[in-house]
């Protein structure tokens, strides 16, 4: 008990600190989920959404920004739902056009950046990992997380050219964050982005 207690003592600056971050990061994590009614907001690829429920019929679609709004202000996210709709059905709208969105952005990419890197890829794949933001096989296959929308397009780009680079060298050697380099040039200050908290969790 005594070498417990002593154990403790020395590291109870190291113990209240971790507590503290936890203590913080749930509030972040509470902060962070959105409540889906009309009005919600959430991030895409560098601007506000907000959530407009537009009646039954036709499909979901993105408006304007109001020509009076100031710099970042939300654009409607139009949904073919009615007022009466539910959290859950709201909420399997949005996902469903951001998953829609994330397709055809990936594949733009990433045709965008395989002939810059001197490479093919030959399927695309989304994935909903907690903490992974994509994949790369050899035979070409790239699996993006669809969460990436919410992301600025640049961000985005990074782990895209990431993955891309990986069909060139199949490591994280310095060959192969150079060839990353060749074509996101500012690299590092994007992967510290993914860190950013202000991302919805789903």
């Amino acid at each position: 008990l005594h070498e417990i207690d002593a154990a403790l003592q020395e590291k109870a600056r190291w113990i209240v600190r971790k507590l503290q971050e936890t203590t913080v990061r749930r509030s972040q994590q509470i902060e962070r989920q959105i409540v889906w009614e009309q009005g919600a907001v959430f991030p895409f690829l560098g601007q506000t959404l907000c959530v407009q429920l537009a009646g039954v019929g036709g499909a979901a679609r993105l408006g304007d920004a109001p020509l009076d709004a100031g710099p970042g202000a939300a654009r409607p996210l139009h949904l073919p739902l009615p007022a009466t709709a539910s959290a859950t059905q709201i909420r399997a709208a949005v996902r469903a056009w951001l998953l829609l969105q994330a397709q055809q952005t990936f594949t733009a990419r990433l045709d965008h950046f395989a002939p810059l890197l001197q490479v093919r890829w030959k399927q695309l794949g989304l994935s909903n990992a907690a903490t992974r933001w994509g994949s790369a096989r050899s035979d070409g296959s790239i699996r993006l997380n669809w969460r990436l929308v919410h992301f600025e397009l640049p961000v985005l780009d990074y782990v895209v050219a990431h993955e891309l680079s990986h069909l060139r060298v199949m490591n994280h050697s310095p060959r192969f964050w150079d060839t990353v380099r060749s074509v996101v040039p500012d690299y590092v200050a994007l992967r510290a982005r993914l860190k950013d908290d202000s991302v919805p969790r789903w």
